[in-house]
Protein backbone atom coordinates (compact mmCIF):
# COMPACT_ATOMS: atom_id res chain seq x y z
CA UNK A 1 0.00 0.00 0.00
CA UNK A 2 1.16 3.70 -0.71
CA UNK A 3 1.85 5.88 2.12
CA UNK A 4 0.42 9.20 2.01
CA UNK A 5 1.97 12.28 2.99
CA UNK A 6 2.78 13.09 6.35
CA UNK A 7 3.83 15.29 8.54
CA UNK A 8 7.93 16.24 8.51
CA UNK A 9 9.92 15.45 11.07
CA UNK A 10 11.83 18.78 11.13
CA UNK A 11 11.34 20.89 14.59
CA UNK A 12 14.12 20.59 17.45
CA UNK A 13 13.79 21.57 21.12
CA UNK A 14 14.37 25.03 20.85
CA UNK A 15 12.23 25.68 17.68
CA UNK A 16 9.65 24.25 20.02
CA UNK A 17 10.06 25.78 22.92
CA UNK A 18 9.77 29.43 21.20
CA UNK A 19 6.43 28.11 19.66
CA UNK A 20 5.17 27.14 23.00
CA UNK A 21 6.23 30.56 24.13
CA UNK A 22 5.04 32.65 21.86
CA UNK A 23 1.48 30.90 22.13
CA UNK A 24 1.77 31.94 26.09
CA UNK A 25 2.27 35.79 24.83
CA UNK A 26 5.26 36.86 27.10
CA UNK A 27 4.07 40.55 27.36
CA UNK A 28 0.09 39.71 28.76
CA UNK A 29 2.15 40.08 32.11
CA UNK A 30 1.42 44.23 31.16
CA UNK A 31 -1.81 43.59 29.61
CA UNK A 32 -2.96 41.89 32.90
CA UNK A 33 -1.21 43.56 35.83
CA UNK A 34 -3.67 46.42 36.94
CA UNK A 35 -6.07 43.54 37.10
CA UNK A 36 -3.78 41.20 39.03
CA UNK A 37 -2.43 43.58 41.17
CA UNK A 38 -5.70 44.22 42.52
CA UNK A 39 -6.40 40.39 43.11
CA UNK A 40 -2.85 39.68 44.73
CA UNK A 41 -3.15 42.75 47.03
CA UNK A 42 0.08 44.45 45.52
CA UNK A 43 1.73 40.92 45.23
CA UNK A 44 1.49 39.84 41.37
CA UNK A 45 5.30 38.48 41.27
CA UNK A 46 4.46 36.08 43.97
CA UNK A 47 1.24 35.41 42.36
CA UNK A 48 2.80 34.29 39.30
CA UNK A 49 5.20 32.37 41.65
CA UNK A 50 2.34 29.93 42.97
CA UNK A 51 0.53 29.72 39.46
CA UNK A 52 3.64 28.44 37.88
CA UNK A 53 4.30 25.77 40.47
CA UNK A 54 0.15 25.21 40.11
CA UNK A 55 0.65 24.78 36.17
CA UNK A 56 4.05 22.61 36.99
CA UNK A 57 1.82 19.91 37.71
CA UNK A 58 -0.28 19.48 34.71
CA UNK A 59 3.30 20.00 32.61
CA UNK A 60 4.32 16.95 34.53
CA UNK A 61 1.65 15.02 33.42
CA UNK A 62 1.57 15.87 29.78
CA UNK A 63 5.27 14.93 29.89
CA UNK A 64 4.50 11.27 31.26
CA UNK A 65 1.30 11.00 28.77
CA UNK A 66 3.61 12.13 25.50
CA UNK A 67 5.80 9.52 26.62
CA UNK A 68 3.19 6.67 26.31
CA UNK A 69 1.78 8.17 23.61
CA UNK A 70 3.73 10.74 21.32
CA UNK A 71 0.67 11.86 18.81
CA UNK A 72 -0.17 15.28 17.72
CA UNK A 73 -3.76 14.66 19.19
CA UNK A 74 -2.56 15.83 22.63
CA UNK A 75 -5.48 15.35 24.88
CA UNK A 76 -7.72 14.18 22.84
CA UNK A 77 -5.22 11.51 22.11
CA UNK A 78 -4.71 10.73 25.84
CA UNK A 79 -7.55 10.30 26.83
CA UNK A 80 -9.24 8.31 23.49
CA UNK A 81 -6.87 5.85 24.48
CA UNK A 82 -6.56 5.42 28.41
CA UNK A 83 -10.19 5.94 29.26
CA UNK A 84 -13.14 5.99 26.65
CA UNK A 85 -12.54 7.03 22.78
CA UNK A 86 -15.72 8.66 22.78
CA UNK A 87 -14.67 10.53 26.11
CA UNK A 88 -11.89 11.44 23.53
CA UNK A 89 -13.27 13.12 21.38
CA UNK A 90 -15.73 14.62 23.59
CA UNK A 91 -12.43 16.18 24.94
CA UNK A 92 -10.69 16.78 21.53
CA UNK A 93 -13.91 19.17 20.47
CA UNK A 94 -14.01 20.97 23.85
CA UNK A 95 -10.29 21.75 23.36
CA UNK A 96 -10.91 22.78 19.59
CA UNK A 97 -12.60 25.86 21.86
CA UNK A 98 -9.46 26.86 23.43
CA UNK A 99 -6.99 26.49 20.09
CA UNK A 100 -9.33 27.30 17.16
CA UNK A 101 -10.86 30.84 18.83
CA UNK A 102 -7.37 32.04 20.12
CA UNK A 103 -6.46 33.40 16.63
CA UNK A 104 -8.87 35.19 16.88
CA UNK A 105 -8.33 36.55 19.80
CA UNK A 106 -4.69 37.82 18.48
CA UNK A 107 -6.82 39.24 15.33
CA UNK A 108 -8.83 40.86 17.47
CA UNK A 109 -5.65 42.15 19.55
CA UNK A 110 -3.88 42.98 16.37
CA UNK A 111 -7.10 45.09 15.07
CA UNK A 112 -6.94 47.33 18.58
CA UNK A 113 -3.66 48.07 18.31
CA UNK A 114 -3.12 48.83 14.95
CA UNK A 115 -6.78 50.76 14.86
CA UNK A 116 -5.14 52.79 17.71
CA UNK A 117 -1.89 53.79 15.71
CA UNK A 118 -4.24 54.09 12.42
CA UNK A 119 -7.84 55.23 13.11
CA UNK A 120 -8.66 56.32 9.75
CA UNK A 121 -8.16 52.49 8.27
CA UNK A 122 -11.03 50.21 8.27
CA UNK A 123 -10.53 47.54 11.34
CA UNK A 124 -11.65 44.93 9.37
CA UNK A 125 -8.68 45.75 7.35
CA UNK A 126 -6.15 44.38 10.02
CA UNK A 127 -8.00 41.76 11.15
CA UNK A 128 -7.86 40.43 7.49
CA UNK A 129 -4.41 41.16 6.98
CA UNK A 130 -3.42 39.18 10.10
CA UNK A 131 -4.99 35.87 8.97
CA UNK A 132 -4.07 36.09 6.07
CA UNK A 133 0.10 36.63 6.87
CA UNK A 134 -0.55 33.68 9.62
CA UNK A 135 -2.29 31.57 7.35
CA UNK A 136 0.16 31.82 4.36
CA UNK A 137 3.45 31.48 6.76
CA UNK A 138 1.62 28.00 8.71
CA UNK A 139 1.14 27.06 4.87
CA UNK A 140 4.37 27.01 3.77
CA UNK A 141 5.69 24.87 6.99
CA UNK A 142 5.98 24.15 10.24
CA UNK A 143 9.71 25.06 9.95
CA UNK A 144 9.05 28.73 8.47
CA UNK A 145 6.37 29.07 11.31
CA UNK A 146 8.77 28.17 14.02
CA UNK A 147 11.17 30.69 12.41
CA UNK A 148 8.58 34.01 11.96
CA UNK A 149 7.95 32.71 15.54
CA UNK A 150 11.32 32.58 17.13
CA UNK A 151 12.02 35.75 15.81
CA UNK A 152 8.76 37.84 17.19
CA UNK A 153 9.13 35.50 20.57
CA UNK A 154 12.97 36.99 20.72
CA UNK A 155 11.93 40.72 20.16
CA UNK A 156 9.50 40.66 23.21
CA UNK A 157 12.13 39.20 25.44
CA UNK A 158 14.25 41.96 24.07
CA UNK A 159 11.34 44.92 25.09
CA UNK A 160 11.40 42.63 28.30
CA UNK A 161 15.17 43.20 28.69
CA UNK A 162 15.26 46.97 28.18
CA UNK A 163 12.14 47.14 30.17
CA UNK A 164 13.59 46.06 33.44
CA UNK A 165 17.07 48.43 32.68
CA UNK A 166 14.54 51.21 32.58
CA UNK A 167 13.02 50.41 35.75
CA UNK A 168 16.36 49.72 37.33
CA UNK A 169 17.39 53.33 36.43
CA UNK A 170 13.78 54.67 37.63
CA UNK A 171 14.25 52.87 40.98
CA UNK A 172 17.78 54.17 41.53
CA UNK A 173 15.86 57.60 41.04
CA UNK A 174 13.19 57.24 43.45
CA UNK A 175 10.17 56.15 41.75
CA UNK A 176 7.60 53.42 43.56
CA UNK A 177 9.61 51.68 46.25
CA UNK A 178 12.71 53.66 45.83
CA UNK A 179 15.65 50.85 45.79
CA UNK A 180 16.77 48.24 43.03
CA UNK A 181 15.38 45.05 45.03
CA UNK A 182 13.11 45.44 47.28
CA UNK A 183 11.19 42.67 49.37
CA UNK A 184 7.83 44.23 48.95
CA UNK A 185 6.71 42.77 45.85
CA UNK A 186 7.37 39.52 46.59
CA UNK A 187 6.57 39.56 50.52
CA UNK A 188 4.93 42.03 53.24
CA UNK A 189 3.75 41.21 56.95
CA UNK A 190 0.42 42.05 56.43
CA UNK A 191 -0.37 39.91 53.11
CA UNK A 192 -2.78 37.23 52.87
CA UNK A 193 -2.53 34.16 51.29
CA UNK A 194 -5.91 34.39 50.46
CA UNK A 195 -5.46 36.82 48.06
CA UNK A 196 -2.48 35.61 46.61
CA UNK A 197 -4.23 32.46 45.60
CA UNK A 198 -6.89 34.57 44.01
CA UNK A 199 -3.87 36.80 41.68
CA UNK A 200 -2.46 33.32 41.10
CA UNK A 201 -6.19 32.00 39.99
CA UNK A 202 -6.50 34.69 37.44
CA UNK A 203 -2.67 34.58 36.38
CA UNK A 204 -2.86 30.61 35.94
CA UNK A 205 -4.64 31.44 32.50
CA UNK A 206 -1.55 33.27 31.41
CA UNK A 207 0.22 29.80 31.45
CA UNK A 208 -2.73 28.10 29.12
CA UNK A 209 -0.60 26.98 25.77
CA UNK A 210 2.69 25.08 27.42
CA UNK A 211 0.57 22.19 25.97
CA UNK A 212 0.43 23.33 22.63
CA UNK A 213 3.67 21.95 22.30
CA UNK A 214 2.24 18.02 22.55
CA UNK A 215 0.68 19.24 19.23
CA UNK A 216 3.98 19.21 17.29
CA UNK A 217 4.93 15.57 18.90
CA UNK A 218 4.74 14.13 14.60
CA UNK A 219 6.99 17.21 13.81
CA UNK A 220 10.19 16.52 16.03
CA UNK A 221 12.48 13.47 15.06
CA UNK A 222 12.24 12.16 19.13
CA UNK A 223 9.22 13.39 20.59
CA UNK A 224 9.23 11.42 23.93
CA UNK A 225 12.56 12.77 24.49
CA UNK A 226 11.79 16.32 23.03
CA UNK A 227 8.22 16.81 23.74
CA UNK A 228 8.45 16.42 27.63
CA UNK A 229 11.51 18.73 27.92
CA UNK A 230 9.68 21.15 25.94
CA UNK A 231 6.69 21.34 28.15
CA UNK A 232 8.81 22.13 30.91
CA UNK A 233 10.78 24.08 29.40
CA UNK A 234 7.89 26.31 27.59
CA UNK A 235 6.33 26.74 31.16
CA UNK A 236 9.50 27.53 33.07
CA UNK A 237 10.65 30.22 30.65
CA UNK A 238 6.95 31.52 30.15
CA UNK A 239 6.69 31.94 33.77
CA UNK A 240 10.36 33.03 34.40
CA UNK A 241 9.52 35.82 32.21
CA UNK A 242 6.24 36.80 34.03
CA UNK A 243 7.83 36.62 36.74
CA UNK A 244 11.25 38.88 36.50
CA UNK A 245 8.96 41.51 34.98
CA UNK A 246 5.50 41.65 36.99
CA UNK A 247 8.71 42.05 39.97
CA UNK A 248 10.06 45.04 38.10
CA UNK A 249 6.20 46.63 37.28
CA UNK A 250 5.27 45.79 40.97
CA UNK A 251 8.54 47.73 42.23
CA UNK A 252 7.70 50.57 40.05
CA UNK A 253 3.82 50.82 40.98
CA UNK A 254 3.38 49.32 44.80
CA UNK A 255 -0.38 49.81 44.06
CA UNK A 256 -2.69 50.45 40.98
CA UNK A 257 -3.59 54.01 42.26
CA UNK A 258 -0.96 55.54 39.41
CA UNK A 259 -3.14 54.35 36.98
CA UNK A 260 -5.96 56.00 34.77
CA UNK A 261 -7.07 52.59 33.41
CA UNK A 262 -6.05 49.69 35.68
CA UNK A 263 -8.04 47.00 33.32
CA UNK A 264 -5.33 48.01 30.10
CA UNK A 265 -2.08 48.90 32.07
CA UNK A 266 0.43 48.51 29.28
CA UNK A 267 0.89 52.03 27.67
CA UNK A 268 1.07 53.37 31.04
CA UNK A 269 3.55 51.29 32.23
CA UNK A 270 5.72 51.94 28.98
CA UNK A 271 4.91 55.51 29.20
CA UNK A 272 6.09 55.94 33.19
CA UNK A 273 9.10 53.33 32.46
CA UNK A 274 10.93 55.13 29.59
CA UNK A 275 8.49 57.86 28.20
CA UNK A 276 6.79 58.53 24.54
CA UNK A 277 9.76 56.87 22.35
CA UNK A 278 10.20 53.63 24.92
CA UNK A 279 5.94 53.19 24.71
CA UNK A 280 6.22 52.97 20.96
CA UNK A 281 8.99 50.17 20.92
CA UNK A 282 7.24 48.59 23.76
CA UNK A 283 3.42 48.32 22.08
CA UNK A 284 5.53 47.60 18.72
CA UNK A 285 6.60 44.21 21.16
CA UNK A 286 2.69 43.60 22.43
CA UNK A 287 1.94 43.37 18.37
CA UNK A 288 4.40 40.99 18.13
CA UNK A 289 3.08 39.23 20.74
CA UNK A 290 -0.08 38.83 18.98
CA UNK A 291 1.58 37.77 15.52
CA UNK A 292 3.88 34.77 17.64
CA UNK A 293 0.54 33.46 19.52
CA UNK A 294 -0.99 33.83 16.22
CA UNK A 295 1.50 31.99 14.67
CA UNK A 296 1.53 29.10 17.08
CA UNK A 297 -2.18 29.08 18.06
CA UNK A 298 -3.16 28.18 14.47
CA UNK A 299 -0.38 25.90 13.75
CA UNK A 300 -1.45 23.74 16.68
CA UNK A 301 -5.19 23.88 15.60
CA UNK A 302 -4.66 22.76 12.32
CA UNK A 303 -2.60 19.58 13.93
CA UNK A 304 -5.53 18.85 16.49
CA UNK A 305 -7.65 18.68 13.88
CA UNK A 306 -5.25 16.37 11.68
CA UNK A 307 -5.17 13.60 14.02
CA UNK A 308 -9.26 13.88 14.25
CA UNK A 309 -9.37 13.57 10.60
CA UNK A 310 -6.90 10.67 10.55
CA UNK A 311 -8.75 8.86 12.79
CA UNK A 312 -11.93 9.48 11.18
CA UNK A 313 -13.77 10.82 13.85
CA UNK A 314 -13.45 13.98 11.20
CA UNK A 315 -14.36 13.26 7.57
CA UNK A 316 -10.56 12.00 6.63
CA UNK A 317 -10.68 13.54 3.07
CA UNK A 318 -10.62 17.25 3.98
CA UNK A 319 -9.01 17.20 7.79
CA UNK A 320 -6.65 14.13 7.66
CA UNK A 321 -5.01 15.62 4.47
CA UNK A 322 -0.93 16.09 4.40
CA UNK A 323 0.05 18.34 1.88
CA UNK A 324 2.88 16.13 0.15
CA UNK A 325 5.35 18.98 -0.25
CA UNK A 326 4.68 21.25 2.36
CA UNK A 327 4.11 18.53 4.92
CA UNK A 328 1.04 20.63 6.44
CA UNK A 329 -2.37 19.80 6.80
CA UNK A 330 -3.35 22.31 4.86
CA UNK A 331 -6.60 22.42 4.49
CA UNK A 332 -7.57 22.74 8.34
CA UNK A 333 -4.50 25.70 7.51
CA UNK A 334 -7.12 27.35 4.99
CA UNK A 335 -10.51 26.77 7.53
CA UNK A 336 -8.84 27.93 10.65
CA UNK A 337 -7.64 31.22 8.36
CA UNK A 338 -11.76 31.77 7.10
CA UNK A 339 -13.09 31.24 10.87
CA UNK A 340 -10.64 33.69 12.12
CA UNK A 341 -11.27 36.17 10.11
CA UNK A 342 -15.31 35.89 11.25
CA UNK A 343 -13.17 37.75 14.25
CA UNK A 344 -14.85 40.77 12.01
CA UNK A 345 -18.09 39.89 13.96
CA UNK A 346 -17.35 39.29 17.41
CA UNK A 347 -15.90 41.49 20.31
CA UNK A 348 -12.82 40.48 22.09
CA UNK A 349 -14.57 39.57 25.39
CA UNK A 350 -17.09 37.50 23.28
CA UNK A 351 -14.23 35.43 21.67
CA UNK A 352 -12.47 35.17 24.92
CA UNK A 353 -14.86 34.59 27.10
CA UNK A 354 -14.90 31.03 24.97
CA UNK A 355 -10.99 29.92 25.32
CA UNK A 356 -10.74 29.25 28.97
CA UNK A 357 -13.07 26.37 29.00
CA UNK A 358 -11.60 24.03 26.70
CA UNK A 359 -8.48 24.57 28.12
CA UNK A 360 -9.49 23.01 31.47
CA UNK A 361 -10.81 20.51 30.26
CA UNK A 362 -7.75 19.44 28.55
CA UNK A 363 -5.96 20.15 31.91
CA UNK A 364 -8.17 17.93 33.56
CA UNK A 365 -8.40 15.17 31.45
CA UNK A 366 -4.42 15.11 30.59
CA UNK A 367 -3.93 14.43 34.49
CA UNK A 368 -6.80 11.84 35.20
CA UNK A 369 -5.36 10.17 31.81
CA UNK A 370 -1.82 9.49 33.47
CA UNK A 371 -3.69 7.78 36.50
CA UNK A 372 -5.66 5.59 34.09
CA UNK A 373 -2.98 4.66 32.32
CA UNK A 374 -0.01 4.60 34.57
CA UNK A 375 -1.79 3.52 37.87
CA UNK A 376 -5.52 1.31 36.84
CA UNK A 377 -3.74 -0.25 33.33
CA UNK A 378 -0.22 -0.72 33.84
CA UNK A 379 -0.05 -0.94 37.72
CA UNK A 380 2.91 0.96 38.06
CA UNK A 381 1.65 3.02 41.26
CA UNK A 382 2.69 -0.09 43.61
CA UNK A 383 5.85 1.50 44.54
CA UNK A 384 6.41 4.60 46.48
CA UNK A 385 7.91 6.30 43.68
CA UNK A 386 4.91 4.89 40.87
CA UNK A 387 2.21 6.04 43.79
CA UNK A 388 4.22 9.43 43.31
CA UNK A 389 4.50 9.92 40.17
CA UNK A 390 0.88 8.05 38.64
CA UNK A 391 -1.26 9.12 41.26
CA UNK A 392 -0.57 11.67 43.77
CA UNK A 393 1.40 14.54 41.53
CA UNK A 394 -1.75 13.90 38.63
CA UNK A 395 -4.16 14.42 41.46
CA UNK A 396 -2.43 17.72 42.79
CA UNK A 397 -2.60 19.07 39.21
CA UNK A 398 -6.18 18.01 38.87
CA UNK A 399 -6.62 19.61 42.49
CA UNK A 400 -5.14 22.74 41.15
CA UNK A 401 -7.05 22.97 37.98
CA UNK A 402 -10.43 22.40 40.05
CA UNK A 403 -9.63 25.60 41.26
CA UNK A 404 -9.95 27.15 38.41
CA UNK A 405 -12.82 25.89 37.26
CA UNK A 406 -14.42 27.09 40.48
CA UNK A 407 -13.40 30.36 39.55
CA UNK A 408 -14.00 30.19 36.14
CA UNK A 409 -16.50 33.11 34.78
CA UNK A 410 -20.12 31.99 34.39
CA UNK A 411 -20.37 33.04 30.83
CA UNK A 412 -16.94 30.98 29.95
CA UNK A 413 -18.60 28.06 31.71
CA UNK A 414 -22.11 28.53 29.93
CA UNK A 415 -20.85 29.18 26.07
CA UNK A 416 -18.29 25.83 27.37
CA UNK A 417 -21.17 23.79 27.55
CA UNK A 418 -23.27 24.64 24.76
CA UNK A 419 -20.32 24.09 22.63
CA UNK A 420 -19.59 20.86 24.40
CA UNK A 421 -23.34 19.74 24.13
CA UNK A 422 -22.88 20.52 20.01
CA UNK A 423 -19.88 18.05 20.05
CA UNK A 424 -22.20 15.75 21.95
CA UNK A 425 -25.47 16.05 19.63
CA UNK A 426 -22.65 15.39 16.73
CA UNK A 427 -20.98 12.50 18.34
CA UNK A 428 -24.25 10.71 18.95
CA UNK A 429 -25.40 11.17 15.39
CA UNK A 430 -22.43 9.49 13.87
CA UNK A 431 -21.18 6.83 16.77
CA UNK A 432 -25.22 5.80 16.01
CA UNK A 433 -25.75 6.88 20.00
CA UNK A 434 -22.38 5.12 20.99
CA UNK A 435 -22.84 1.85 19.28
CA UNK A 436 -19.71 2.58 17.37
CA UNK A 437 -16.52 3.35 18.43
CA UNK A 438 -15.34 6.96 16.88
CA UNK A 439 -12.36 5.11 15.14
CA UNK A 440 -14.64 2.46 12.99
CA UNK A 441 -16.79 5.33 11.83
CA UNK A 442 -16.62 5.02 8.09
CA UNK A 443 -17.62 8.36 5.75
CA UNK A 444 -18.19 8.05 2.43
CA UNK A 445 -16.12 10.27 1.00
CA UNK A 446 -12.90 8.77 3.24
CA UNK A 447 -10.05 7.57 2.00
CA UNK A 448 -9.61 3.84 1.20
CA UNK A 449 -6.55 3.52 2.04
CA UNK A 450 -4.84 4.45 6.45
CA UNK A 451 -2.84 7.52 6.82
CA UNK A 452 0.39 6.87 8.11
CA UNK A 453 2.89 8.38 10.69
CA UNK A 454 5.88 8.70 8.92
CA UNK A 455 8.55 6.00 10.36
CA UNK A 456 6.01 4.60 12.17
CA UNK A 457 3.30 1.49 11.70
CA UNK A 458 0.28 2.15 11.81
CA UNK A 459 -2.50 1.31 14.73
CA UNK A 460 -5.73 0.51 14.37
CA UNK A 461 -8.04 -1.35 17.33
CA UNK A 462 -5.36 -1.62 19.46
CA UNK A 463 -3.22 -3.92 16.51
CA UNK A 464 -0.88 -3.41 13.72
CA UNK A 465 -2.59 -2.88 10.90
CA UNK A 466 -1.37 -5.38 8.11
Amino acid sequence: MQKSATLKRSLGLWPIVMLGVGYMTPMVVFDTFGIASKEADGHVPMAYIIALVAMLFTAFSYGKMVRAFPSAGSAYTYTQKTISPHLGFLVGWSSLLDYLLLPMVNALLTQIYLSALFPEVPAWIWVVGFVALVTIINAVGVNSTANFNTFFVLYQILVVVIFVILAVKQLIGGFGYGEVLPMGPLYTSDMHMSTLIAGATVLCFSFLGFDAVTTYSEETPNPTKTIPRAIFLTALIGGLVFIVSSYFTQALFPDISRFKNPDATSPEIALYAGGKLFQMFFLAGALAGTIASGLASHASVSRLLYVMGRDNILPRKLFGYVHPRTHTPLFNVILVGFISVTAVFFTLEIASAFISFGALIAFTFVNLSVIAHYALKKKEHKTVSGFLSYVLLPLIGAAFVAVLWYNLEESSFTMGLIWFGIGLVYLMYVTKLFRVRPMDIHFEEADEESAVIEGEPVVENGALAK
